[in-house]
């Protein structure tokens, strides 16, 4: 890296001025020092000398009492009653070691589990390679990560196949009010689970699974736009086949019980009802 240098904290225009000129978003670069208004640094940025920097490239946002910078990408991060999807890795006498796209693996003890496990016995339930939805209970000073089975709408997933998005990208997954899910699984009629790990779960026909996949294509791609829900829903309606036009099916939710648990399908929004807008679940970085 001989060549290389690291440049000094980039200024973007006079301080005090609107973190949303003209209600546009607005790119930031890391280093790139951004307009807080007296706003205290949130997540995706850093405070240096009394001026604020973004720490990741992404969009930003101001909601009092913080501005903030939303990364356009970045790996999962936990935190405390995440609702993720997990694949099992490994399993031992005790516990099954899942991946859910965080720094470390987390284990699933089987008293965290709805099931009566005896030792030795827990591939008898989930085996190499299978999917659950569970919740994070707690992390410790050691990186360490704690999930559970037990609640409403966690446990394991039946069939279906597993699409990959940026964590970044759920709270536009969702979607206002639900409004982005509910959008896409109404279109469709497949059955949708939504991890706050950017895992996202999707069962039913080949067609509407592709359709599915192709949805969340764009909301990856196009994320950062406004109008997405109305592009999405334009492109399902268009690639409706001739005895589905015109038509809804029935949500997700009201059938998808039969092969995965009861309320893990993300037709309603994060507990913050978070939008279109929306503050991602990654790495702070303050």
């Amino acid at each position: 890296m001989g060549g290389s240098h690291r440049t000094g904290p980039r200024r973007r225009g006079p301080r005090g001025s609107s973190p949303h000129p003209s209600g546009e978003r607005v790119l930031v670069l890391p280093g790139e020092e951004i307009p807080s208004q007296g706003l205290k640094p949130g997540p995706g940025t850093y405070r240096v000398g009394g001026r604020v920097y973004a720490s990741v490239l992404g969009l930003l946002s101001a909601r009092p009492p913080f501005v903030q910078v939303i990364p356009l990408s970045g790996r999962y991060i936990p935190k405390p009653n995440d609702v993720v999807i997990g694949t099992v890795t490994d399993v031992q006498g005790t516990f099954w070691l899942l991946d859910i796209g965080a720094p470390r693996w987390a284990p699933l003890h089987m008293t965290g589990t709805p099931w009566k496990v005896d030792v030795g016995e827990t591939e008898q339930y989930l085996r190499v390679g299978e999917s659950v939805v569970v919740r994070v209970e707690n992390l410790d000073p050691t990186g360490r990560i704690g999930v559970t089975m037990l609640g409403e709408g966690l446990g394991k997933l039946e069939g279906g196949s597993i699409v990959h998005v940026s964590p970044a990208r759920v709270p536009r997954v969702v979607g206002r009010g639900g409004s982005m899910i509910q959008t896409i699984t109404r279109q469709t009629g497949a059955q949708v689970a939504v991890g706050q790990n950017g895992r996202v779960w999707v069962n039913g026909d080949p067609e509407a699974i592709h359709r599915v996949r192709e949805a969340l294509r764009m909301i990856s791609e196009d994320g950062q736009r406004s109008g997405l829900t109305e592009r999405v829903e334009s492109y399902l309606r268009s690639t409706a086949s001739s005895d589905e036009a015109g038509e809804d099916h029935p949500p997700a939710g009201e059938s998808a019980h039969r092969d995965a648990p009861e309320g893990s399908f993300a037709s309603s929004p994060p507990p913050d009802d978070r939008d279109d807008s929306d503050e991602p679940r990654t790495d702070e970085n303050n």
